[in-house]
């Protein structure tokens, strides 16, 4: 029981979803350029009049005119955020949603409102395969296959799930497993089509309610056992051969029927008969150092010997 839970672990931990790049602190706060230059104006205004005013004021007073600036101008850093054209801010007000926010320039009470999460509305690539998975037919294959989705609701897509993008990997990944295990080899090999849009149909059926729409779905590769392998090329060529053997038979029944036809005609005939194997004949003795062996009463019958005497006679003329 050990032993199996193990294997089970470790196909598991070999499958894993691609893990999710960490964010670069610039994305994370979206700071803007336009926050950053009024910042450092607050604090240069603040500097020019601490230094015009330092023989009217104390330096008590002149540092807490520069501290006062200087927190008004963090203030404002982190209050003016940026979001890019294909990305939505989600906006929590002491810990409660607020909105959404974006694309472009925003502001936010950063002291009350946080924007933890960033929504990406453009279409998504994931990679996610099934490893030693069983068939219908009990057949071990790896199946590898790319998802295509996109984040139609920010909103739900924040809120619904923890992490959609690590969520929608393992939903594609079970799937995929789910629907291996109702087709059988064959089907898998020749019918990915349908298995395409089967995939599509269950994971989209999941990840709706997370504000998820799955665009598409792409089987990338099938790999089976290596035995089975060998094993389906050597039937394969086995049923290759029996077609061809079923071909040949079928010729030969069409050879016997014409030589059957062709008999009825000559039966009637003997004359015919015998032009037919003088014309035979002769097309053999053209060929150059040919040698016939014929019956002796063939000779008698057909008259064969006039007609080899007329082949030397053309072959010593053309000499």
């Amino acid at each position: 029981m050990n032993k199996k839970s193990e294997s089970e672990q470790t196909t598991i931990s070999s499958s894993n979803p691609q893990p999710i790049k960490a964010a670069k602190p610039g994305d994370t706060l979206h700071i803007s350029g336009l926050g950053i230059l009024i910042a450092a104006l607050i604090v240069l205004a603040a500097t020019w009049a601490a230094v015009r005013l330092k023989d009217s004021l104390s330096s008590d007073t002149i540092g807490l005119m520069i501290a006062l600036a200087s927190v008004v101008a963090l203030y404002i850093l982190f209050s003016l955020k940026v979001a890019r054209q294909w990305e939505k801010a989600v906006v929590l007000r002491l810990g409660k949603f607020r909105g959404l926010k974006g694309p472009g320039l925003f502001w936010i009470w950063s002291i009350f409102e946080t924007t933890p999460v960033w929504i990406d509305h453009r279409v998504m690539v994931t990679p996610f395969n099934a490893e030693k998975t069983l068939t219908r037919d009990t057949v071990p294959v790896d199946v590898d296959a790319v998802l295509f989705w996109m984040v139609w609701d920010a909103e739900k897509a924040a809120l619904e799930v923890e992490d959609y993008q690590v969520a929608i990997a393992w939903a594609a990944q079970t799937a995929l497993r789910e629907v291996i295990g109702q087709m059988t080899l064959a089907d898998i090999l020749i019918g990915r089509a349908r298995m395409d849009a089967d995939l599509q149909k269950i994971i989209d059926e999941r990840t709706t309610p997370w504000g998820i729409s799955v665009q598409s779905v792409e089987i990338r590769d099938v790999i089976i056992p290596q035995g089975l392998e060998d094993a389906m090329s050597q039937q394969a060529q086995a049923e290759r051969e029996r077609q061809s053997r079923v071909i040949l038979g079928e010729a030969e029944m069409q050879v016997a029927d014409s030589f059957a036809e062709a008999s009825k005609a000559y039966a009637s005939n003997p004359t015919a008969l015998h032009l037919r194997a003088m014309n035979m004949l002769f097309e053999g003795l053209k060929e150059k150092g040919a040698l016939v062996i014929v019956p002796s009463s063939a000779v008698d019958t057909m008259n064969l010997g006039a007609v080899s005497g007329l082949v030397a006679l053309g072959q010593g003329q053309s000499k």
